[in-house]
């Protein structure tokens, strides 16, 4: 229904399925429906959104607009490197459609209070016009959302929706993708002859809305598949590995060694290939098999030598795209771009272009 972006290499260059084909068109749509009325005034599901004065003034003078990227934090390692890049180049692109200025932001470290800060700085001095915002949680940035499509400014969430009023929430489906690791495991079970029994879940924030999502999505298919299957453990009391890559494999290695008997460990963020460490280290290698969210080289390697099954990408770089295309065709064409987003597996067979994919996206060659 929805076209796809196809000059975007970058945004998915790090989607390569299990049949190891690159996948070389961004999941970003380039077009939606239309309201009527809109982008100056339009009818929603929560009420009537009036495009404000000074911005619709601007698009009537095809001056430029002010497009802010506020993501969850700087400083975590892959994830703020991909989605600023993402950003980068989906502006670059998206000034084809309308001109823009664009301004990332974020604190360094998860902090929910300082990135509404951020948001409320520039908005005092109308330093928005249209936002994308992924918030640190659910709630914390619903009330300063729907606050600003009060003022008549177009909002956009990616990664995680804010409860609020936003036009789109372009994202994966925590529960979906919980059921697709499911679904990669219970395949490389029938297709590899091992039968893990005992497993355990975890994340680098386990108890945040989409995390839960991912690990009861992913326990509820396994138990349905294989109701003799045990967790050690569930969402209610995941492993906290955090994001420090020490903190992270010492967890690991802590649980390994506390639970000689479990099987198949996944991790619902960025810290598999930890885990993976962790199980060579202690000489579980064979004995002990992950899942785990997200490209890095170390997951890469992993699944190379055996260790981990599959890797699942839930396309960083694209959601840091999604705004500056959804400001550009809502203020220029008033149109809402749609969530067409799709978790994507990564096995072995797809490894040698996923790493290739991801050292030219690390080299900033495109």
């Amino acid at each position: 229904m929805y076209k796809k972006i196809g000059l975007i290499a970058l945004l998915s260059a790090l989607a390569i399925t299990g049949q190891a084909r690159a996948q070389s068109v961004s999941q970003v749509p380039s077009s939606g429906p239309k309201p009527p009325g809109a982008p100056i005034t339009m009818q929603m599901p929560w009420g009537t959104f009036k495009l404000a004065d000074r911005i619709a003034d601007k698009i009537r003078k095809h001056e430029p607009i002010n497009v802010v990227y506020s993501y969850q934090a700087s400083g975590i390692p892959l994830y703020s490197q991909q989605q600023l890049m993402g950003f980068k180049n989906g502006c670059a692109e998206a000034k084809a459609i309308y001109p823009m200025n664009c301004a990332a932001i974020a604190p360094v470290q998860e902090d929910a209070n300082q990135q509404v800060s951020q948001i409320q700085a520039k908005l005092a001095t109308n330093e928005i016009d249209c936002l994308s915002v992924m918030p640190v949680t659910f709630d914390s940035a619903t009330t300063l959302v729907n606050q600003m499509i009060a003022k008549g400014i177009p909002v956009f969430s990616v990664g995680v929706p804010t409860h609020g009023h936003e036009f789109t929430n372009f994202t994966q489906i925590p529960l979906k993708e919980g059921a697709t690791a499911a679904q990669v495991v219970l395949d490389w079970m029938k297709t590899s002859g091992n039968n893990p029994k005992v497993f355990a879940i975890s994340g680098g924030a386990p108890s945040q809305q989409w995390a839960q999502g991912r690990l009861k999505g992913f326990r509820e298919a396994i138990e349905k598949a294989l109701p003799d299957t045990k967790f050690l453990t569930t969402e209610t009391n995941a492993i906290n590995t955090s994001f420090d890559p020490g903190k992270t494999y010492d967890t690991y290695r802590t649980f390994l060694l506390g639970h000689p008997n479990v099987q198949f460990i996944v991790n619902v963020d960025i810290g598999a290939e930890y885990a993976d460490r962790a199980i060579v280290d202690l000489n579980r290698t064979g004995k002990v098999f992950t899942i785990g969210w997200n490209v890095s080289k170390g997951q890469l390697d992993a699944i190379d030598k055996g260790i981990q099954i599959a890797l699942l990408d839930q396309r960083w770089p694209d959601q840091g795209a999604f705004g500056p295309f959804a400001c550009a065709r809502f203020l220029s064409q008033g149109e809402v771009l749609a969530n067409t987003q799709s978790l994507l597996p990564v096995l072995k067979p797809g490894v040698p272009a996923a790493r290739a994919q991801f050292e030219k996206f690390l080299s900033n060659k495109q």
